[in-house]
């Protein structure tokens, strides 16, 4: 591996850039800094196996992530977990949307196991399942804002 990140620095100084293929063939471009790599291969066997077990421990976790990557549903959640119930038609009033793309949202985050729902004659009514999903929306809310002041202050 050390020969091949040395034939990449003389022959690309700092950078190696790849295409990628991604779905629909879309390109994307990815950089890889002579920094990133590891100029040999190697591992410490005592953290490996120490940590292995705790690998599969995140899994299901992506799911939970791949709900907040979205700017609607994060949007969703997040009012979700400032109150303890809304109709379908307070929640689009208040992000904004139509009734049909925020009931669209929400049902999603029913199917993921996020929110759940209650039926009061022709209202709808959702709250978040539980507080850890309302936990993970305030810490990623005070990170961006973190991210924000930081990006500012330089």
């Amino acid at each position: 591996m050390s020969l091949i990140v040395g034939e990449l620095q003389n022959a690309f100084a700092l950078f190696v850039r790849m295409s990628i293929i991604v779905g629909h063939g879309r390109k994307r471009e990815v950089i890889f800094t002579v920094d990133d790599i590891c100029e040999i291969q190697c591992y410490d066997e005592e953290k490996v196996r120490r940590l292995k077990p705790y690998a599969s421990e995140s899994e299901g976790a992506a799911k939970i992530f791949k709900a907040l990557a979205d700017d609607t549903r994060a949007k969703i959640i997040h009012i979700l977990s400032l109150e303890d119930e809304l109709c379908v038609c307070d929640v689009a009033a208040i992000i904004g949307s139509s009734i049909a793309n925020t009931s669209h949202h929400l049902r999603l985050l029913r199917n993921m196991g996020l929110a759940k729902y209650r039926k009061e004659g022709k209202l709808v009514f959702y709250s978040l399942d539980d507080d850890h999903v309302r936990h993970l929306i305030s810490a990623g809310i005070e990170h961006a804002k973190e991210q924000k002041s930081t990006v500012r202050a330089t």
